[in-house]
């Protein structure tokens, strides 16, 4: 295990060791590629700083910035360059730029870079660092002034590094020529960082590994942020990874008619979407699982995307839902999300890391309304969520999510369809009854077991829901405007004061 270890250099930056099967190859050259802002330079000082803490010699090769700025930029994350990592600031030498030298037959570029090669050798042959970071090739790229003497370049640094065992990292900022994929067919890896700008929100910033030779890895792109602290990487989630062993037990939800609907109630590890249009309640019947999950000793996890959570903890205490109680006594994690400053990603990995490190074994996600607003396209949002929900799965946790549809009574809505993906799914309607607005739940798919086909009406009150019998004796109440076909009238006796929370 340790002779497999020595053999990769860690990068330092959380999540990409992962996506590298565990760092970049030693003696190796790297190309870390990336337009300005991406977040090249910090990902190198994290690179150094994890070979500096090994107790490795390191060097820092700079021809575009200068070494205040480099240490300004690591002093802003927390960073502190210690004496293992030495930064070599290159500049043109002063005789190359005097007036006497353009009379020469030769070009002052041809000089330059043949003095600026010599330069680096010079720097590595007296340090002789483990590791070193080249930055940038785009200044060695306007030196050559032509594709061939880069090529040639290039290769010369490759075999200069390549007989002194140490692995390097070349950053390009892709100012020069973007076509220009010469240093791609040289090098041993290229990792490309992208960054991106949504109509609006902050800038979302992926990477990919498009090349390593000999060595599998994690494809496509991943989300990652620049925070204080450095970079962080959020690896694609692949569900396939994570499996883990549980009983399927029938967990009740608290009310006996709810269960009855569900056939008994909901599987361990399944998940369950509660679609219906806005004020219909569907948070309130996802918060009724999590509250009897609580009770039975578990942990949860909420997060929510669309309400303040302020007026949520209140609006649910005059339910007897007291979430932050349970919050208090480290039950119940509530996370409060903005979709315009979160990538999928990093909102799934908060998931993940919550049901590995808390242990919630009840996750409510509420609502994909507010997730989807961080995904760049709806199909993205739907294999997101495949992933996710077949994780959750796997890890014994139930998950419930809400989906808000567009419009109240009638022909409604939906902003994405994810009724196949889960594996219930419960139908919350409007429906007008005797001049009165009156709510309807009904289960139309259950992958686990039998049950009903009927339509309830529910109130909601200080005591929380409440659940009446099978409404027999109407049709049309999914239309919103039921038709009475019966001989009696089923209809729940709403109290003013189950109305005035009806209304909340």
């Amino acid at each position: 295990m340790e002779g497999r270890v020595s053999r990769r250099a860690k990068t330092g930056v959380d999540g990409l060791d992962d996506i590298l099967s565990g760092g970049l190859s030693r003696r190796h050259v790297f190309l870390l590629e990336g337009s300005p802002g991406t977040g090249k330079t910090t990902v190198a000082l994290q690179f150094l700083l994890e070979g500096a803490a090994l107790g490795e010699k390191c060097l820092y090769i700079t021809l575009s910035e200068t070494e205040e700025e480099l240490r300004d930029c690591a002093q802003s994350h927390g960073m502190e360059i210690d004496s293992n990592i030495e930064i070599f600031e290159l500049v043109p030498p002063e005789s190359l730029l005097n007036a006497d030298q353009q009379q020469s037959l030769l070009y002052s570029s041809d000089l330059e870079l043949g003095e600026t090669t010599k330069m680096i050798f010079e720097a590595f042959e007296r340090l002789k660092p483990s590791r070193v970071v080249l930055d940038s090739l785009s200044e060695i790229r306007l030196l050559a002034q032509s594709s061939l003497r880069y090529r040639r370049q290039i290769l010369a640094l490759k075999h200069f590094f390549s007989r002194t065992g140490a692995t390097v990292l070349l950053l390009d900022d892709m100012t020069s020529d973007n076509l220009d994929k010469t240093v791609h067919s040289v090098v041993h890896g290229v990792i490309h960082l992208e960054q991106l700008a949504p109509s609006y929100g902050a800038e979302r910033r992926r990477l990919r590994v498009t090349k390593y030779r000999g060595q599998a890895f994690r494809g496509g792109y991943h989300d990652f942020i620049i925070k204080t602290g450095g970079v962080a990487v959020f690896p694609r989630l692949r569900a396939l990874e994570h499996r883990t062993a549980f009983d399927r037990t029938t967990l009740s939800s608290g009310i006996a008619e709810l269960d009855a609907l569900l056939g008994g109630g909901i599987e361990r590890g399944s998940s369950t979407l509660l679609i219906g249009p806005a004020g219909t309640g569907k948070s309130l019947f996802a918060l009724q699982f999590l509250d009897a999950a609580v009770k039975r000793g578990e942990k949860a996890a909420f997060f929510i995307f669309d309400e303040e959570l302020g007026l949520l903890l209140e609006r649910t205490k005059a339910l007897d839902f007291d979430l932050e109680s349970y919050q208090r006594d480290g039950l119940i994690h509530i996370e409060q999300l903005d979709a315009a400053e979160l990538s999928p990603g990093e909102f799934a990995q908060r998931v993940c890391d919550r049901v590995a490190s808390f242990d919630a074994k009840t996750v409510l996600i509420d609502s994909i309304n507010g997730y989807q607003a961080s995904m760049p396209e709806e199909n993205a949002l739907i294999l997101h969520m495949h992933e996710l929900l077949q994780y959750l799965n796997r890890q014994g946790a139930n998950t419930f999510v809400t989906l808000a549809q567009q419009g109240l009574v009638g022909d409604m809505k939906s902003p994405v369809d994810m009724t196949y993906l889960a594996d219930t799914v419960v139908l919350l309607r409007y429906f007008e009854a005797l001049g009165k607005v009156r709510r309807a739940i009904s289960v139309i798919k259950k992958r686990t077991g039998r049950h009903e086909d009927t339509i309830r009406e529910f109130t909601i009150g200080r005591g929380g829901l409440s659940l009446g019998e099978p409404l027999s004796d109407f049709q049309g109440i999914l239309l919103g405007v039921p038709t009475f076909v019966g001989e009696k009238q089923p209809l729940m006796n709403l109290s003013s004061e189950d109305q005035d929370h009806s209304k909340q």
